[in-house]
């Protein structure tokens, strides 16, 4: 079985300051990209059995009732497992009760943007603060609900954090995923030259800390979740897993090949999808299965890793050495980061860069 994505590069208003996204809110450019993506989905999905079906992006909750009955109807040629994922990514500020209520027997899994309910924070996003009581009607229509938080403003202190993390307590949100601020060329903080200060340390061992004393499972470097509620599609990247990637600028993993579609909205509008691919050898295999793997809080089982690739991962050389450093730990069946090094990560992974990795 596959997964899918889908990228639907719309959004509402974390985006207004950029020409692209104001063009791509007009009815007849979104209506065209749905053909577009049509075309692209008849014309490239193989009638894999589907396990994960997501829906991201921009804001695909930006589209109004008809377009996303035109996406809905789209979507119907997947041939999903009985019991699939569907998550739909959203901006607090689009959810409508008539919205919730048409995906309430569509989708299975609802991720919210919110970011903060700080009211001085989120306005430096340019954004609106967020209704609570909109998280509330969505508890109404869904068990499983993501709420994104972001952390690492320079204004923010530990009382802020402290309180939106409350906040999401409070409503008992079965799956978070905290992000660290970063500038993205378009955005209002970008554009306002905003500085960043780099604390993110202090704020991930701060949540670390209440979420697992509050039942939640930390089980990859940005993700919480309370028991069966762990985002299967995530986990089909961080497993180096086969998927599909449909829509503009989107990403697949097929066949061992990587591809990327056109960001050119008019090529992708003149059905001219362009993907630039590339078939991994089986080093970059390895060094994407270590990269990707290594985020899972458990990391890499290795009777699965032997499975998969008929050797045992500690006859590689960066492995050995990590666990000789206590980088990482080999716990009899699983190899991962060292606890103490999960939020330096990057400068562990950066050991299966390696050319040559594969059996040192």
């Amino acid at each position: 079985m596959l997964s899918v994505y889908i990228h639907i590069p719309f959004c509402s208003q974390i985006c207004t300051y950029c020409d692209f996204c104001k063009v791509l809110k007009k009815d007849e450019w979104i209506n065209a990209y749905l053909g577009a993506l049509k075309q692209e989905i008849e014309s490239n999905y193989q009638g894999d059995t589907i396990k994960t079906l997501y829906i991201g992006g921009g804001t695909p909750s930006s589209l109004n009732i008809s377009q996303l009955k035109e996406l809905f109807a789209i979507l119907k040629i997947f041939k999903l497992s009985p019991n699939a994922e569907i998550t739909f990514e959203s901006n607090i500020e689009d959810l409508t009760k008539e919205k919730l209520k048409f995906l309430k027997n569509k989708i299975t899994r609802l991720s919210i943007g919110v970011q903060t309910f700080d009211s001085k924070l989120i306005k430096l996003l340019g954004r609106k603060v967020p209704n609570i009581e909109t998280i509330k009607e969505a508890q109404k229509y869904f068990n499983n609900i993501n709420v994104d938080l972001m952390y690492g403003f320079n204004e923010e202190n530990v009382q802020t954090l402290k309180k939106d993390i409350e906040i999401l307590l409070k409503l008992n949100i079965p799956h978070i995923s905290t992000y660290s601020l970063i500038l993205e060329p378009h955005t209002k903080l970008y554009i306002d030259n905003y500085k960043l200060i780099n604390e993110d340390t202090k704020n991930e061992e701060y949540i670390n800390k209440v979420l697992k004393e509050n039942g939640y499972m930390h089980y990859e470097i940005s993700n919480y979740a309370k028991k069966g509620y762990e985002s299967k599609h995530n986990l089909v990247y961080w497993n180096n897993e086969h998927y599909y990637g449909f829509g503009l600028g989107a990403s697949g993993y097929i066949n061992n090949i990587r591809y990327e579609n056109t960001k050119n909205l008019n090529k992708y509008l003149n059905n001219e999808f362009s993907r630039v691919t590339h078939k991994l050898d089986d080093n970059e295999t390895l060094q994407n299965e270590f990269i990707l793997g290594l985020r899972k809080i458990k990391g890499i089982n290795k009777d699965k890793f032997h499975k998969k690739y008929n050797f045992n991962p500690l006859e590689i050389h960066a492995v050995k050495k990590l666990i000789n450093q206590q980088e990482l730990i080999d716990d009899g069946q699983n190899i991962y980061i060292n606890p103490k090094y999960l939020y330096y990560s990057n400068e562990i992974l950066i050991n299966f860069l390696d050319d040559n990795l594969h059996k040192h």
